[in-house]
């Protein structure tokens, strides 16, 4: 592609000696799992999240997991989430056993609608997964209103949504714990995979902790079954350089978004509701031809990608749950009609002025 979808290299090359300087830094200590940088990696990032305290993990999906044992959740439990989401998400909740149930989303932020959300809840209700999708954070206040009504836990999913605010409030400090990832293409990625909990209980914290390290209260001593999930001491220094440079990743994110939402027409563009900063981990539009505006963008040299085709209820794996198409709605047309563009630092204007005009061009026919 002329204008690549994504470009990891491009964005990280002003900073490439920082990473490489702290790469080494690991390679000389000589220490790789569970060592200095996790630790200041760790504390550095609950600062940021304005929570007390965070811990490193391996994966996004282990960071959802994980958040929800350390809150409580067993096998046989339900938790609610949304159904246009990364299958991530509910492979998270069916790893620990327990049964995802779904809620739909709201038609403009496509966040989990807090007016559909009260009868999604059952008696096993035992946790509640917001999901930020693309980088703005769902409707915090109504959720957690509803959670603390019923006193079930929220986790928020900000695997998208690292420096959004809702309310001047960062992501994943509204929740009794959150989940991060740092999959390499996130706005703070890694070099590899990696995720992080974060919470204001220290209880949480510890216990997820534990987990991650095979549930060991000390060395060679298990207290609870965990797992083997840690976030290496490589990708925690990787982080703590571009963690240093998110604010200035984030600037830039917006002010394209900004650029796009002023030139784009056509299409349906993201909705950033008053009060809540959106970060734009994807620049997502909608078109009824969504595909044919997809092939339109590789003709004219620009990638592009679909996030998410399938939404979860209607997922192979998930046909068990016996939910058809039509259950939920809005995520379902969501789905049809979702096209991610270009969006990225280093993407110059050249480049986006490019994006904008094929976009402009198919709608100027296909209205």
């Amino acid at each position: 592609m002329t204008i690549p979808f994504n470009a990891i290299a491009v964005q990280d090359a002003g900073i490439r000696d920082e990473i490489l300087a702290a790469m080494r830094r690991v390679v000389e200590r000589g220490w790789f799992i569970l060592g200095e940088e996790g630790e200041a990696f760790e504390r550095e990032f609950a600062a940021l999240t304005g929570c007390t305290g965070a811990a490193g993990v391996g994966t996004g999906t282990d960071a959802i997991r994980l958040a929800l044992e350390a809150v409580g959740v067993h096998a046989g439990d339900d938790v609610v989430t949304v159904p246009l989401t990364a299958g991530y998400t509910a492979l998270a909740i069916s790893m620990l056993g327990a049964r995802p149930v779904f809620c739909d989303v709201e038609p403009g932020t496509l966040t989990m609608d807090p007016v559909r959300l009260e009868a999604a809840l059952t008696p096993k209700t035992r946790a509640i997964v917001p999901v930020h999708l693309y980088g703005q954070c769902a409707d915090l206040a109504a959720i957690g209103a509803i959670a603390a009504k019923r006193g079930i836990p929220v986790v928020e999913d900000c695997a998208q949504s690292v420096a959004a605010t809702f309310d001047g409030r960062p992501a994943g400090s509204f929740g009794t714990a959150s989940a991060f990832s740092f999959y390499p293409t996130k706005n703070l990625g890694a070099y590899g995979d990696g995720g992080a909990v974060t919470s204001n209980l220290a209880s949480v914290i510890d216990k997820v902790k534990r987990l991650r390290n095979g549930g060991q209260g000390s060395r060679y001593r298990h207290v609870e079954l965990g797992v083997n999930s840690r976030l290496d001491e490589m990708q925690a220094a990787v982080l703590r350089v571009k963690l240093a440079h998110l604010q200035g990743v984030t600037i830039a994110r917006r002010s394209l978004a900004a650029r796009y939402d002023a030139a784009l027409k056509g299409v349906r563009l993201p909705v950033e509701r008053p009060g809540r900063r959106h970060v734009y981990h994807l620049y997502a539009v909608r078109h009824p031809r969504r595909d044919a505006l997809a092939e339109a963008l590789a003709a004219a040299g620009v990638g592009t990608l679909v996030h998410y085709p399938i939404p979860v209820h209607l997922q192979p794996a998930y046909t068990p749950l016996g939910l058809a198409r039509g259950t939920f709605p809005v995520s379902e047309q969501a789905a049809d009609e979702l096209l991610s563009l270009p969006l990225y630092p280093g993407l110059t204007s050249a480049q986006q002025d490019a994006v904008i005009a094929a976009v402009n061009a198919f709608t100027a026919v296909h209205a």
